[in-house]
């Protein structure tokens, strides 16, 4: 389990306790992953044909519900801290909690790719079920695709309401059927990569090889392969389905149908989301590829090339490996910069005139209008750093990252830079060859005191 530290807020440590309930390795064994790999390492000793007594087979079913429930858990804890009682405070709860993740993850150092592994399904699993709503205020699932997963059978349980009007009642509904499936669908995306038979593809015979190298072709697809075939075993035979607990004979045959729905959603999204096309699988391929960048675990990682993050996707789209317009509709709620990237601008006066310094802000914000300019919070002001700034959108003429404003920048003295980035720099001499121009900056240093880490408060 995560760590309690007097220097983390209560959001900030429930995010790391969070992440370690999901991907997290202890001597306890109690995360998601410890879960499922325990399922496979079983599965492995027992062998999948083999014939089970009256007590195995009680003692399988148990522990499918408490994988279940564990799993439920999970996920409703992350309904908790992303759903708010309108669309504006969902995607504020929504944007702090994908932006702690970031900042409170490493940027460089040997620690980026354990800890991004760790940290990716969680992200991808926030960003799916922002893209669903998205698409169905959109109105841009199909009516066939809709009617195939369940989607439309709820929606259409409340016929007076648009799905942005949706009162509690079915808004907890919509939850509880389809995005509580979907949830758990993203999270265990992976998982069958666990399974020993891809753990030897990963770590080799000898368990010595790097798991985050490159794959040459042959290895790449046989692991998809196998993940593929053990994360739907995992899903259908590591989790149990949950039992009614009441008298009521109607409740129960209702329960049993949504029960059976769900199971039903949870496994068309796992299995269309290996060759989605223009289908319900991107719900969980576009955040996946999206989320591959952004939380890289390969030794290619490079903090300050993020905003890139859709040329790749794009990519993908344009080779029909998932859907443009579901790509589209995450692009217009990320927009070019990821929650919690660090930006370097130029701030102007009230006549509109750049100063001769730059200053530091924090994206924190979905939705920007403009998708080349980051809702942000300031972090600096006149070249000090402060933790009570207000919230600004960074226009992409004052934006370091972009080459023309960069140029601009360069104009400035050598000993006018020097002595700006020896101000907002910690660690001065160590990065002065490298970053006297630098297009972003790295802010989980600054996250990491506690004062810090207000950066999603109501209060402009």
């Amino acid at each position: 389990m995560a760590k309690s530290s007097f220097h983390q807020t209560h959001f900030t440590r429930q995010v790391q306790v969070l992440l370690a309930k999901i991907y997290g390795r202890s001597s306890l064994k109690d995360s998601m992953l410890d879960r499922a790999i325990n399922y496979f390492d079983n599965q492995t000793f027992t062998g999948n044909d083999e014939q089970q007594s009256e007590s195995q087979a009680t003692l399988h079913n148990l522990e499918q519900v408490e994988r279940t429930n564990h799993l439920l858990s999970i996920c409703l804890e992350i309904i908790e801290l992303t759903e708010g009682e309108d669309f504006e405070e969902t995607n504020r709860k929504s944007a702090q909690l994908l932006g702690t993740i970031q900042l409170a993850s490493p940027t460089e150092g040997k620690r980026v790719a354990a800890n991004n592994e760790q940290c990716k399904s969680l992200y991808k699993a926030i960003l799916s079920v922002r893209l669903l709503d998205r698409l169905i205020l959109d109105k841009s699932l199909s009516s066939h695709e809709a009617s195939d997963n369940n989607i439309a059978r709820i929606i259409n349980e409340f016929p007076d309401s648009a799905y942005a009007d949706f009162d509690l009642v079915a808004k907890q509904r919509f939850i509880e059927q389809i995005k509580i499936p979907l949830l758990m669908a993203a999270l265990l995306q992976d998982i069958g990569n666990y399974h020993s038979q891809a753990q030897a593809i990963l770590l080799g015979a000898d368990k010595k090889l790097d798991p985050h190298r490159a794959l040459d072709v042959e290895q790449r697809k046989k692991l998809l392969q196998l993940n593929y075939k053990h994360t739907l075993n995992y899903m259908s035979e590591g989790l149990g389905v949950a039992s009614y607990v009441g008298n009521s004979k109607e409740e129960r045959t209702q329960f049993n149908i949504d029960e059976q729905a769900k199971r039903q959603f949870m496994q068309l999204l796992l299995k269309s989301s290996f060759k989605p096309k223009q289908g319900l699988g991107n719900l969980l391929k576009v955040p996946q590829i999206y989320t591959s960048i952004i939380f890289s675990t390969k030794e290619s990682y490079n903090y300050k090339v993020l905003p890139k993050v859709f040329q790749v996707v794009n990519k993908n789209a344009e080779l029909g490996a998932c859907s443009q317009k579901v790509v589209d509709a995450l692009y217009q709620i990320t927009g070019l910069f990821p929650q919690g990237y660090g930006i370097i601008y130029m701030p102007e006066d009230e006549m509109g005139q750049q100063g001769d310094c730059y200053e530091y802000a924090i994206v924190n914000r979905l939705y920007p209008p403009v998708p080349e300019q980051p809702l942000c919070r300031i972090a600096t002001r006149k070249l000090t750093f402060i933790g009570y700034g207000h919230n600004i959108e960074v226009k992409k003429k004052n934006n370091l990252y972009f080459p023309q404003m960069a140029k601009k920048v360069a104009s400035l003295s050598k000993e006018r830079l020097n002595e700006i980035f020896e101000l907002l720099s910690s660690n001065y001499q160590e990065r002065q060859a490298l970053d006297l121009l630098p297009r972003c900056w790295h802010a989980n240093e600054f996250f990491s005191v506690k004062e810090n880490q207000k950066l999603w408060n109501k209060a402009d």
